[in-house]
């Protein structure tokens, strides 16, 4: 190759150059050609794929982390306290990283920065991996601020300014960033190109490419490496291979350098086509420079290994190379003098360079941008599957406990309920004998209290007089006193017994049915008993028991007619002998029975009384049964006694008389009216024992049934207690079985997604983490 050589023609100028390079993109940028007919597609396919990739899986992780916030806000606002206020703080983290993680994702992209000395052509070579004039190229100074080129859908190509979305037309790019524009923009300043995928395969990979001001025309390095550095994947500085690499250049990169940890610098050696003026140097030249570039990335930044760094050097035209691209492109011969001789090898080179930067950038990008993001989803995935397995575990302990007492709370009840129902039939015998033993002794009192009425009745000391009105209210008196006498005897005798009965009943029954309440409400079934002792009301009644009494306090002589009949005929029958009537019921006659010819007819049979009171009336009946019939009889005595018997006899019976009715006085009244009346009470208070005793045994069979009754409802109640316990527990299992399950799919799509990380690591970093490029 001979220094000014042209090549024989335009015509044979641009098929030679199609067919001499065996490493160029294709026209659309699809893939390399390799000159034999095979193709290959572009390293920067990777980080398109895992970037794909990786938003998916960060796509399932913020769903995933979302659900599970929601499931963990719902479970910590039931009662099992199953989720910590930890859990609570450590999801709402998770869910703002995840968010901002995803965000990020979505504008993560390679990033190259081009830097160099003024007129370098760092423009020229955007421009020539773009294939089109699209930065601000020139003699001397010409991009004056930071213009960063990225991929566009939709075919539109515009850009914007940092301080305005505004879309402005790219033909403005001029003005705004080229050094000589009037309207130019600060130098820290960025303008944001956006240009349509399709045009370029790098943009259409999501490859973003950063032009720079020369480093040589500003001391404030350090704002620009912060401001667009930091997130640089790839730094290329474009060097002029005419002279050697300037200590400006050098202490950028080291500043560079030493805020990131071993960048990836890449050296472009351009204007090497000014060599093929004096090719006796070329190769001296070159080697010259390229153990500069190398000591200086190995040596000096320690970024690389000495074998790497000789990847990392290529000598370059970007000037020949956007030339035979624009027509290649455009489809049109590249003009005669348009490229220096020896062209092809500095357009293999700038393929070359190409290809290892894509290399390297691919491989970077996938680490730089993802690692880190994929670690991060790893530790939550992580604490998140500890979380659930802390949240099913809770769950688990709390369903075990709540089954338990399930079944304590069923036990119980089952329990409650038979010794309820034995209980029941224990207590109504206990209240039957205790019913039968109150009779019995009520019975037995009240019986010994009649015995000994006449007791009671001479202990009444009331004045007493004979007067109707006066012996009414006696008579009333008396009621009173012999039923209150009657009723504290029978307390006396009773009441206190049946007190202890009733009590000794009561606690046994208090006893047995307090063992079956829960400990916080047996506290209350003192309540349930009664306050005061048990009084038996024995309610005799005796005014109106004896209310139909009629007492008989005439004179009565001993020795009379009448009281003589009524001694030994009774008053009933002497009655009807003394005053001639018959009360009783006529009957009719019988026939004459028919007896057999045979039997002798006989008259029946009558008793001696009805016969001698039928000879009195008979003989009764013939006078006026007074004064004619009392002659016939004296008469009668005196022919068959004499005068003298019959006088001593008058006269003994007169001083009876007398003396019988001298002594009849108000006192004689009044034991006599107090002996009827303690007969006439007495037959009246036998008829009434049996329902006495059997009022005062239900009023203890009523006291302890309303006991029991009282103490069976709270029985009856702990039981629906208990019924609604055993409820609420089988709802509450539910829920935990439910909340359970629940954390054990999320726990397990944890550990599905911590496998998908662990495959985008395998896949993506593993494999190129370890990997240098090659050469």
């Amino acid at each position: 190759m001979m220094s000014g050589s042209l090549p024989p023609s335009s015509d044979s100028m641009s098929s030679q150059e199609s067919s001499s390079l065996p490493y160029t993109v294709g026209p659309q940028g699809e893939g390399r050609n390799l000159g034999n007919g095979h193709s290959t597609p572009s390293p920067l396919k990777i980080f398109g794929q895992a970037k794909k990739k990786v938003n998916v899986i960060f796509t399932d992780i913020e769903a995933y982390v979302k659900e599970s916030e929601y499931f963990l806000n719902v479970v910590s606002g039931q009662e099992q306290n199953i989720v910590s206020k930890n859990h609570l703080e450590t999801i709402h983290g998770f869910r703002e990283k995840v968010q901002g993680i995803t965000g990020v994702l979505g504008r993560d992209h390679m990033k190259v920065a081009f830097f160099g000395r003024t007129s370098n052509g760092k423009s020229t070579v955007i421009n020539a991996m773009l294939r089109t004039k699209l930065m601000p190229s020139g003699i001397g100074h010409t991009t004056h601020c930071f213009l960063q080129v990225e991929g566009g859908d939709g075919g539109e190509s515009y850009l914007r300014t940092e301080d305005s979305e505004e879309h402005k037309s790219v033909q403005s790019v001029k003005q705004l960033a080229h050094a000589l524009s009037s309207v130019k923009l600060d130098q820290n300043s960025l303008i944001s190109i956006v240009w349509p995928k399709e045009k370029c395969q790098l943009l259409k990979d999501d490859v973003v490419l950063v032009d720079s001001p020369g480093i040589d025309v500003t001391p404030d390095l350090d704002s620009w490496i912060d401001k667009f550095c930091l997130d640089a994947d790839v730094f290329v500085l474009v060097a002029n291979a005419e002279s050697t690499l300037m200590q400006t250049e050098k202490n950028f990169f080291h500043k560079v350098s030493a805020k990131l940890s071993k960048p990836n610098i890449f050296i472009l050696n351009n204007r090497w086509d000014a060599s093929a003026s004096e090719p006796e140097y070329m190769e001296e030249v070159k080697r010259q420079h390229e153990e500069r570039n190398i000591a200086f990335l190995a040596d000096e930044l320690n970024v690389t290994t000495r074998a790497e760094a000789a990847n990392r050097v290529f000598f370059v035209s970007a000037r020949e190379t956007l030339t035979s691209r624009l027509h290649q492109e455009s489809g049109t011969p590249t003009p005669t003098g348009a490229l220096v001789e020896g062209f092809q090898a500095r357009l293999f080179e700038f393929a070359n360079f190409e290809r290892k930067f894509e290399e390297c950038i691919s491989k970077t990008a996938v680490k730089t941008k993802f690692a880190q993001h994929t670690e991060r989803g790893k530790m939550i995935s992580g604490e998140m599957r500890m979380m659930m397995e802390d949240v099913y575990m809770n769950a688990q302990h709390k369903r075990d406990s709540c089954g338990t007492r399930r079944q304590e709370a069923a036990d119980n009840l089952d329990y409650t309920t038979k010794q309820l129902a034995l209980l029941t039939s224990e207590t109504k015998d206990k209240i039957k004998q205790m019913v039968e033993n109150v009779e019995r002794k009520v019975s037995s009192a009240l019986n010994e209290e009649i015995r000994r009425l006449s007791v009671l009745v001479d202990e009444f000391d009331r004045p007493f007089h004979p007067d109707h009105m006066l012996l009414t209210v006696y008579k009333k008196e008396l009621h009173i006193h012999l039923e209150e006498c009657l009723s504290r005897n029978l307390q006396i005798k009773c009441t206190q017994n049946i007190r202890c009965l009733m009590g000794g009943t009561q606690t046994a029954i208090t006893e047995r049915l307090t063992a079956l309440l829960p400990e916080d409400a047996r506290q209350h079934t003192a309540n349930l008993l009664p306050v005061k002792d048990f009084e038996v009301a024995y309610r005799l009644d005796c005014r109106n028991l004896c209310a139909d009494f009629r007492e008989d306090i005439e004179f009565r002589f001993s020795l009379g007619i009448t009281t003589l009949v009524n001694r030994f005929l009774g008053p009933k029958s002497g009655k009807r002998a003394l005053l001639g009537y018959n009360d009783s019921i006529q009957r009719p006659i019988p026939m004459t029975p028919q007896t057999p010819s045979n039997e002798v007819f006989q008259p029946p049979q009558q008793d001696n009384s009805e016969l001698v009171v039928a000879l009195l009336g008979t003989f009764a009946s013939l006078t006026s049964r007074t004064t004619v019939g009392a002659i016939v009889v004296a008469g009668l005595v005196t022919k068959a006694a004499g005068w003298r018997i019959i006088a001593v006899s008058g006269v003994i019976y007169g001083l009876l008389y007398l003396y019988e009715r001298l002594t009849w006085t108000n006192k004689a009244k009044e034991r006599h009216f107090k002996s009827q009346y303690v007969d006439y009470a007495s037959s009246k208070l036998k008829l009434i024992i049996d329902l006495t005793s059997a009022n005062c045994s239900h009023q203890v069979q009523q006291e302890l049934s309303s006991v029991f009754a009282r103490l069976s409802r709270q029985v009856d109640q702990a039981k629906l207690d208990l019924a609604e316990e055993i409820k609420q527990l089988d709802k509450e299992c539910e829920q935990l079985e439910e909340i359970g399950g629940k954390a054990k799919i999320l726990k397990n799509k944890a550990g599905w997604l911590d496998s998908e990380l662990n495959s985008f690591i395998h896949q993506y970093l593993k494999d190129t983490s370890d990997e240098s490029p090659r050469s």
